[in-house]
């Protein structure tokens, strides 16, 4: 089922991309696609998420972080400013080990971890609503906090 839809979405942006590069001809022949041809180019193909999320820190004060982790004894993987998926498994480890409950370490910024950030933040003096929102706030204690270098 979620083939034929994003199928289906494939061919109707590659509709779109044919009348914006001029030409109906382009445009039609992205419809005459049959479907079981277009099932195929989709399942043929790989689809990979980034998972990169900074929330809101630049290259350096996330190097920071980065480093922080692993001068407290969690591996983040490469120190490249790029909270990737190894950092925040090591973010979550240390955030569980300090009882801050990230819950499952996945490397997945979801509620739970920004909620343990905010805990974590707020065991180093923010006054953080914890409600598992990455918003202003939270991302300005974030960067705040990130400011000195760890490395």
């Amino acid at each position: 089922m979620r083939s034929n839809v994003l199928a289906r979405t494939l061919v109707s942006v590659a509709a779109v991309a044919g009348l914006a590069a001029g030409g109906l001809a382009t445009a039609s022949t992205s419809f005459a696609a049959s479907q079981p041809a277009a099932d195929t180019a989709v399942s043929s193909r790989t689809i990979t998420i980034q998972a990169v999320n900074n929330l809101g820190l630049n290259t350096e004060r996330a190097k920071n972080w980065q480093c922080l982790l692993r001068d407290t004894g969690y591996n983040p993987g490469a120190i490249d400013g790029q909270l990737g998926t190894a950092s925040w498994k090591a973010a979550q480890t240390k955030f569980n080990e300090m009882g801050f409950n990230a819950g499952t370490v996945d490397g997945v910024v979801g509620p739970n971890t920004i909620k343990a950030l905010q805990r974590y933040l707020n065991f180093h003096d923010y006054s953080l609503d914890v409600d598992g929102i990455a918003g202003t706030k939270t991302r300005a204690a974030f960067w705040d906090y990130n400011g000195l270098p760890f490395c």
